[in-house]
């Protein structure tokens, strides 16, 4: 999958991917307003450019918490962005959640095995 014009929730994620409607996808994901699309896993100007349809950015980074670079950080406070980043699976589940309520979020998950 390269780009689906929806956004879901995640229902399963691993062994490299993420299931989710009745789609899958291998590799990792970002999620924005406009859908869902391949992603990877750096590049985060999909998601500055619909800025102001995102509140605030879930980033789920691996099997293991990881802290984002400085230049991520600083990226993100630039465009006043909060971004709380947390292992894939927390990152999913929290996205689950925060989707459901109607949210504007946006998330980017590193796939997990």
């Amino acid at each position: 999958m390269k780009f689906l014009p929806e956004r879901f929730a995640i229902t399963s994620f691993g062994s490299g991917g993420f299931r989710f409607g009745n789609h899958s996808h291998l590799g990792s994901l970002l999620v924005l307003p406009s859908g869902m699309r391949a992603w990877d896993g750096v590049d985060f100007s999909a998601l500055l450019a619909e800025r102001a349809g995102i509140d605030f950015v879930l980033l789920g980074t691996g099997v293991y918490m990881v802290r984002p670079s400085r230049a991520t950080f600083e990226m993100f406070a630039k465009e006043n962005l909060p971004l709380d980043f947390m292992n894939t699976s927390s990152a999913v589940h929290t996205y689950n959640q925060v989707l459901s309520e109607g949210r504007r979020v946006a998330a980017g998950f590193v796939a997990v095995d």
